[in-house]
């Protein structure tokens, strides 16, 4: 098998991970190849401890001998127990249905992180903190050391209350930011590893530390500060190994010394002050005298757990430049960076010793030209910067995030600004989905949905990245996170979120509105079960199981869900939810859906969800339990909440659309509900009135009801309100409500009002789903079956879908032309797919020029296969390769409207 490659080898959730604490850690790889119809028949996995050991086949911990399989995501490691602090080795060859191997991949690699809790050596430390009012400057720590031998290799683990940034020798350790990174400090805390092999050199050394508040005693929300705690602090162990075999051990402790320095404060809600007089020249290299700095205060042990972080870090993932620059009344200096991102700017100043620069950070500009503040509420988005007066300075903050487009600039009647960069940050997951279309205004919208998901997903899924809340809110999440999987590979993200829900879980079995959830505080309280948001418990796993086929997630975590579900029961024994409050279709329009409607109908979609994850973890009897219990809470809803005529109460678009993707109704009642949702929708002159959990739900059903020229028709709306009419006002991130600025009214709600929020986003997932038709098959996790099915309209003339699987790259290209459709497919190596292509009664569909028959196969490679006609679809099944139909084609469907 000469043109067969495996790629992209990935050890649990990351390529080349290190520090990773899984006993047991899950093996995937994709396979590349140009042939058609290839799959894997068996595997055969090599780990070993040795990188050449690996090479020349001589020693291992697993050899997993050929399996004869066709898995190849998650395959678990079943070799000798894996140990504390060591790197390991691995490839993979597979052999194909005529047992011919391919070559050996590329090696991958993972370490172990540490394991238990005795395999911490350090010591917590930090400074010695009296409570001040005000602002609280940053602390510096630093140790020298002596290394005496040559290095083999050196591994450091750190983590901390509070947010740390590393270096060694004067060179920055790995590309994080604020790690350790959020979780509830109470019950958890992740460590990081790092592999410091380089930095190190024989003879002196000196390894620093800055702790900077972060969550954990920084404002969080609009509850303040120190909601954790008050004493920052950190612990570090750094693991040398020697070429000759011995080993040394660099801990944290009472013989590190710690100063304050030119952080005079920096928070992740109110900004960075920086005064450039006050640094320590080298003070993290050796040979720095550090006898006025003092011994830090050393804490005892965490009690909780600490854990390696499952997800990609923050990073710094992209540079914009200023699109455009303009001098205010006031005489700042207005900079446009042309995008709504999060992250902050690289600044060059030349000016005297003393003087400052201030900037201020907004997302949009007011009616007047300046920028709007009003919505941030109490989070200042400010930094100082004070000059040293040495020729250029460049300045950038360590411990603060902004959620902006402009800045504006105040700086002292010296200074000179010789340089502005844009740093976008967020968790460093693969893009994986691609969409252009023919329309302009569609690509923009794909382009701010992207945007916005980059903006939130920083440690967990934010609200919004600007103002003083940005906590991690589960409706939002759970609506968002299947259009989130197209975009990026989130599944390390939603692993990690899926323990910060659990960890906020109650005794009582309900989940939280937000997690991290902070624990103690009275007025939090009531951000507990409430429905739509706390279901996210059961929907996030469900999810992330479909798109990716991770038991794991839904293993690790099924008590949990289990316990939410008795919950529920327990609150609602009649299974009309009507247990605790609700926000209900948040932020809808002119329509108010019933408050027990919404929330009946969410329990029922997790009985039904837990049903189906049970039979997927072998649940046979749970299963059955959640099936039956589905069909009550169903039959309860239609009985009290469905009129015979099909109307549902409250009449709103989100109650249809809720009643019908959950499959709530009877067939009886389907399409009668389907078509007063349509007739809502007409009367309202074809315009949106769900909020941010009815805009998952409502172009899906549409679709699958027949009524894709609706669906179309609201996506392609150029008036309020509607998506395209943020855009056509200039939005390049995905505004928090519809009417968050209007041509009658500007500006609404200042109090509640994000320009950057992506919940309304979650049309994402119908634009890859039915518009460039991309899905997994029915009952077909992970996309080893794949589903083409293109809803094509003739209002878009073009369509360009790409989504990266686990198996690899999927591709959907349809274009409408003179009466003709075409439709060009990529399905990936190992995996199989239904395409549905539209077709007129009589006429014909070809394949690559040669034309396809109902009941028979005269293709001399075998390679489609057709199935049938499922609507008004002919339907074939491929294996990989490229494949081009073209058919006549109409926008007319059955059930359509008249364009």
């Amino acid at each position: 098998m000469n043109d067969v490659t495996l790629t992209n080898l990935k050890t649990e959730y990351l390529y080349n991970p290190l520090g990773i604490d899984t006993p047991r850690p899950r093996l995937s790889w994709m396979i590349k190849t140009e042939s058609r119809g290839f799959l894997q028949f068996a595997y055969r996995i090599l780990v070993s401890s040795d990188r050449q050991q690996l090479v020349d086949e001589s020693a291992f911990v697993w050899d997993s001998g050929k399996v004869s399989s066709a898995q190849s995501v998650f395959v678990p490691y079943k070799g000798t127990a894996l140990l504390t602090n060591e790197r390991y080795y691995w490839k993979v060859r597979v052999w194909d249905r005529d047992d011919q191997p391919s070559d050996w991949s590329e090696i991958s690699e993972w370490s172990m992180g540490l394991l238990s809790i005795s395999d911490w050596k350090a010591n917590w430390i930090g400074e010695v903190f009296k409570p001040v009012d005000g602002n609280r400057e940053v602390s510096f720590f630093r140790k020298s050391f002596t290394i005496e031998k040559p290095v083999k290799c050196a591994t450091l683990f750190a983590t901390a209350f509070g947010a740390i940034e590393l270096s060694i020798n004067g060179s920055r350790v790995g590309e994080d930011y604020f790690a350790p990174e959020w979780t509830d400090y109470q019950t958890r805390v992740h460590y990081r590893t790092y592999d410091v092999t380089a930095l190190l050199r024989e003879g002196s050394n000196a390894v620093g530390s800055i702790l900077g508040e972060g969550w954990y005693s920084g404002y969080i929300a609009w509850y303040g500060k120190n909601l954790y705690g008050e004493a920052l602090r950190f612990m570090l162990q750094m693991s040398i190994r020697y070429e000759d075999g011995t080993e040394d051990t660099i801990v944290s402790d009472a013989s590190w010394k710690e100063s304050k320095g030119p952080i005079l404060f920096s928070d992740f809600l109110m900004g960075e002050s920086y005064d450039a007089r006050l640094e320590h020249g080298g003070w993290n290299e050796p040979g720095f005298d550090d006898s006025a700095w003092r011994s830090p205060h050393v804490y005892g042990d965490f009690k909780g757990w600490i854990t390696a972080q499952a997800s990609p870090p923050i990073r710094v993932m992209e540079e914009k430049e200023p699109i455009a620059e303009r001098k205010l009344a006031s005489g700042a200096q207005l900079i446009d960076l042309g995008q709504n991102m999060v992250g902050w700017v690289r600044i060059g100043v030349t000016g005297e010793r003393g003087s400052k620069v201030t900037l201020r950070y907004a997302e949009i500009l007011d009616q007047d030209g300046s920028i709007y503040t009003d919505n941030l509420r109490t989070a200042k988005q400010t930094d100082t910067y004070t000059l040293k007066g040495e020729g250029e300075e460049i300045y950038e903050p360590k411990f603060t995030f902004h959620g902006f487009r402009y800045v504006e600039i105040v700086a002292s009647d010296d200074v000179t600004v010789t340089q502005i960069t844009g740093r976008v940050i967020h968790n460093a997951m693969k893009s994986t989905g691609k969409l252009v279309t023919s329309d302009k205004g569609v690509n923009q919208l794909f382009n701010n949905i992207y945007w916005t998901q980059r903006a939130n997903f920083i440690s967990v899924p934010t609200d919004c990245p600007q103002r003083d809340e940005r906590m991690g809110w589960t409706g939002d999440a759970q609506i968002f996170s299947r259009t989130a999987s197209y975009n990026m590979d989130v599944a390390g993200f939603f692993a990690k979120y899926m323990t910060d829900i659990v960890d906020a879980q109650r005794k009582t079995g309900a989940f939280t509105d937000t997690a991290p959830f902070l624990k103690g505080f009275s007025d939090w309280c009531t951000f507990v079960a409430s429905a739509g948001w706390a279901d996210a418990g059961v929907i996030i796993p469900w999810t992330m199981y479909s798109v990716y086929e991770d038991r794991r997630i839904v293993e690790d975590h099924y008590e949990a869900m289990a316990a939410w579900m008795d919950f529920l029961i327990k609150m609602n024994p009649s299974l009309l939810r009507t247990d605790t409050q609700y926000y209900g279709d948040w932020l809808s329009l002119s329509a108010s859906t019933p408050m027990d409607l919404f929330a009946t109908a969410y329990f029922a979609y997790c009985a039904k969800l837990m049903a189906a994850m049970s039979e997927a973890v072998g649940k046979k009897e749970q299963a059955a339990s959640y099936a039956e219990l589905f069909e009550r809470i169903r039959s309860r809803f239609n009985e009290t909440f469905v009129g015979e005529d099909g109307r549902i109460a409250g009449e709103t678009q989100t109650g249809y659309a809720m009643a019908l993707f959950m499959e709530l109704l009877t067939d009886e009642s389907r399409a009668k509900a389907a078509s007063h949702l349509v007739v809502d929708i007409e009367q309202r002159g074809w315009h949106i009135t769900t909020g941010i959990h009815g805009i998952k739900y409502l172009l899906p059903v549409l679709c699958e009801a027949g009524y894709e020229e609706a669906a179309y028709r609201l996506l392609l709306q150029e008036t309020y309100p509607s998506w395209l009419y943020s855009i056509i006002n200039g939005a390049t991130t995905i505004w928090e409500r519809w009417d968050g600025w209007t041509e009658e009214k500007g500006f609404q709600t200042p109090g509640m009002n994000s320009f950057n929020h992506y919940a309304l986003g979650a049309v994402g997932e119908w634009m890859f789903r039915y518009m460039g038709g991309i899905d997994k098959a029915s009952g077909s996790p992970g996309y080893k079956h794949v589903q083409i099915r293109p809803f094509m309209n003739a209002r878009l003339a073009s369509v360009d879908c790409e989504y990266e699987s686990s198996y690899g790259t999927i591709r959907s290209r349809w274009s409408i032309e003179d009466g003709f459709a075409e439709l060009q497919v990529t399905i990936p190596p190992n995996t199989q797919a239904d395409i549905h292509i539209p077709f007129i009664d009589g006429e014909q569909v070809y394949e690559g020029g040669m034309p396809l028959h109902d009941g028979t196969n005269d293709r001399t490679d075998a390679s489609v296969i057709v199935l049938g006609i499922v609507g008004q679809k002919r339907v074939v099944q491929v294996g990989s390769g490229e494949y081009h139909f073209r058919t006549r084609f109409h926008s007319k469907g059955a059930g359509q409207l008249e364009a």
